[in-house]
């Protein structure tokens, strides 16, 4: 039945009876606002730390990161792994958080800038910011659940098949040496990566996969809000652990079998013997374009900036019942996430060999691995597999569907109506919940795949993040600099270059925005291993093949053998500059620009810089610096000619960041906060520099030992990585 098994049908259905349960047993704590979006702020340290790596783990982790890792060998595993800079500063951040003593991340601008306005308008953009979020999880979903139920080639139409055709000899292409093609083999190489043809086709309708996940996400967190998210997430958390190792024996086992003798050690040496050498190289990869090693420390600055402003990070670290228990769930969690994330890649790497000439879309590694690997014992794994993903994409939903719901109650709704009673609230919540998850729904039609949409993501929150940062940490920072930051980030990296090409709508055929990067083909000198003479064979044969055929063929390609040193080329392919979902070719052949315009690479090309002669992460990680920089020198200019803010205001909000939530509860912490407003001075023993404008706290042992430690911890990671990706070479 739609392509699984029975077994695997019914662990799918007591795994969603189960979480519907825990919504429903969940619905009779709730009494209250709190209650709903914050659990009461009773959790500790287990169910912060589950809570916390299940909202940062969703569908897209294992799903990308085995995409990337295909494409890309063991550097791709960077596209889940850009995070893990940024972890040892949650230690020292969520403490803050939990310290705002808010509901929603919008009663920080509330709060510090006194503006109902400035909430709301963050409450509105960071809603559509988690919808991006949450679609990278629905497409992981529905592209694993596509590849475990394939149709089988009998069941095709013409039209499938012949777009199956493609997508073979779009692989085919690929897999050769570059310098090997004839000129028509480089355009029909060129002309079939704009297009994009598929090879699978599946059972199951993607558009009703993705209504059903958002239906029972809607039914268990509406009922039972925040509690019943974490708790599902303890449960999830477990699926999602389980998911990142289960694949793993499987392959390394099928390995073994394909190539002989037993053991992890022996499959990873036929690891190391049958692929490419440039497939282990976790830096500088000549295939990768999108995560050499300025644009991965870039981007880990970006997100260690950005990540602390995004509203579910409140709502985690908000949640906990002190700060320790918010700091230690929240580091412990996302380490566990980092640490899942490098057995990921090695999924990845495994389904290079077991798969590579069978796979011609990336993005569906993950679930082609689970019906090959899991399939044939027919106990029910892939089902399990299914709804261990299933779990990865609701541990995150859930916890967003609550984050966004008291955004939008609390900033947008509240403010601006009459009063009304607990009740009212509560379900106004749960209907915006259910927007949230429809919204999300509806953005994953807007982009082509996983990583495009985690780049989106990765920078979408430098819109708040000056406003931010300085107004947590600059007294001088104002409501007029916020506001002209955030707008003008608004403005001029997202609404414009959005609203132009619908207003100007040639300016998608435009000639010069049409410009793309014109990289050369890159040549390295490796150690051949059997997949190289396996394609260098096929090369001779295919060039044989078209002089037989009287087609134009260049010189012989030579004959090489394992063990040899050979020179490869590697033609990167032409990428976009201007436009953010790349260049595509319509139904008449006309080449037309995709997505928004990036304004800041067109005012840069402009000016002098030609950056087509640039690669394409180079103007990525240029793309970058100019979003990261820009909101932060335009709020400190404009804070630095107006005046600063209502002082009083200041003082309090000041005043309770500087005095530690106090572990006794609510009515405790509300005295101490009292005592600190009395005594000002006593709270300005904290600060580091006392005679400044500055916000920085002393830290304490607690403070210095867990960030040492954290950065421990990321060190022990990368370690890990490179024994794994270099185990038996």
């Amino acid at each position: 039945m739609l392509g699984l098994a029975l077994p695997d049908l019914i662990v799918l259905l007591l795994y969603f009876g189960v979480i519907v349960v825990i919504g429903i047993r969940a619905s009779f704590n709730i009494k209250e606002e709190e209650d709903f979006f914050l659990g009461g702020r009773k959790f500790g340290k287990l169910v912060s730390t589950f809570a916390s790596f299940g909202q940062a783990t969703s569908a897209d982790g294992p799903a990308g990161v085995a995409t990337t890792t295909f494409n890309n060998g063991a550097s791709g595993i960077w596209s889940s792994l850009l995070m893990l800079f940024a972890t040892p500063l949650f230690w020292i951040t969520s403490p803050w958080l939990r310290r705002l003593r808010i509901i929603t991340m919008g009663d920080f601008y509330l709060e510090r800038y006194g503006s109902k306005k400035m909430a709301a308008v963050y409450a509105l953009v960071a809603s559509i910011g988690m919808m991006g979020l949450l679609s990278v999880g629905y497409i992981a979903v529905t592209k694993t659940v596509m590849a475990a139920t394939p149709k089988p080639d009998i069941a095709l139409t013409v039209e499938e098949k012949k777009e199956k055709a493609f997508a073979e000899e779009l692989y085919q292409l690929e897999s050769r040496d570059f310098a090997a093609l004839t000129q028509d083999e480089k355009s029909k190489l060129e002309n079939l990566r704009k297009t994009k043809p598929r090879s699978i086709y599946s059972y199951i309708n993607e558009n009703v996969l993705i209504w059903s996940i958002c239906i029972l996400v809607l039914l268990y967190t509406a009922l039972g809000g925040l509690e019943a998210a974490f708790y599902t997430d303890m449960l999830q958390g477990v699926f999602i652990i389980l998911l990142s190792f289960i694949l793993i024996p499987f392959a390394l086992f099928n390995i073994n079998q394909n190539f002989g003798g037993e053991g992890v050690l022996n499959a990873f040496t036929h690891l190391h013997e049958q692929l490419p050498e440039n497939l282990f190289e976790i830096f500088g990869s000549p295939t990768v374009i999108d995560f050499t090693w300025y644009f991965i420390i870039v981007a880990a600055v970006v997100s260690i900036v950005t990540v602390v402003t995004q509203p579910n990070q409140l709502v985690t670290a908000g949640a906990a019942k002190d700060e320790y228990a918010a700091r230690f769930g929240f580091v412990t969690g996302t380490f566990i996430k980092r640490l899942v994330t490098v057995m990921w890649g090695v999924l990845g790497l495994t389904a290079i060999l077991l798969y590579q000439g069978t796979l011609t879309d990336s993005d569906l590694v993950w679930g082609h691995a689970t019906r090959e690997l899991l399939g044939p014992l027919n106990i029910g794994l892939v089902g399990l597999m299914l709804a261990s993903m299933m779990a990865a994409l609701m541990s995150t939903a859930d916890t967003l569907m609550i984050t966004v719901s008291g955004l939008i109650v609390k900033n947008l709704y509240q403010p601006f109506v009459k009063p009304k009673s607990e009740k009212h609230y509560l379900w106004a919540g749960r209907i915006a919940g259910g927007i949230y998850l429809i919204g999300a729904a509806l953005i994953t039609t807007q982009f082509d795949g996983i990583l495009q949409i985690l780049k989106f993501i990765w920078e979408f929150f430098v819109i708040f993040a000056a406003a931010f940062w300085l107004g947590l940490k600059w007294r001088k920072a104002n409501a007029s600099a916020a506001w002209t930051s955030i707008l003008g980030t608004l403005a001029s990296f997202y609404l414009i270059p959005v609203l132009l090409p619908i207003f100007a709508p040639s300016l998608r055929t435009n000639d010069y925005l049409l410009k793309q990067t014109d990289p050369s083909p890159i040549e390295r000198v490796y150690t051949a291993k059997s997949m190289d003479v396996e394609a260098r064979n096929l090369e001779i044969i295919n060039w044989q093949q078209a002089k037989d055929q009287g087609k134009k063929t260049g010189e012989k390609p030579e004959i090489i053998t394992l063990g040899q040193k050979i020179e490869k080329h590697f033609a990167l392919p032409q990428k976009s500059i201007f436009w953010s979902k790349g260049i595509k070719t319509n139904q008449t052949g006309q080449a037309y620009g995709d997505g928004y315009l990036y304004l800041e690479l067109i005012l840069l090309d402009r000016i002098g810089f030609d950056l087509s002669r640039n690669d394409y992460t180079l103007n990525e990680t240029i793309r970058l610096l100019i979003r990261l920089t820009f909101p932060f020198v335009v709020l400190i200019l404009v804070a630095l000619f107006t005046g600063q803010d209502h002082s009083e205001r200041l003082k309090v909000f000041y005043n309770k960041m500087r005095i530690r939530v106090n572990p006794k509860g609510r009515e405790a912490d509300e005295l101490d906060l009292q005592r600190g407003l009395s005594d000002t001075a006593a709270t300005n023993d904290v600060l580091l520099f006392k005679n400044s404008s500055w916000e920085f706290y002393r830290w304490e042992y607690r403070d210095w030992f867990g960030f040492l430690v954290s950065w421990g911890i990321v060190i022990v990671i990368i370690a890990i990585l490179y024994l794994v990706v270099n185990v038996g070479s």
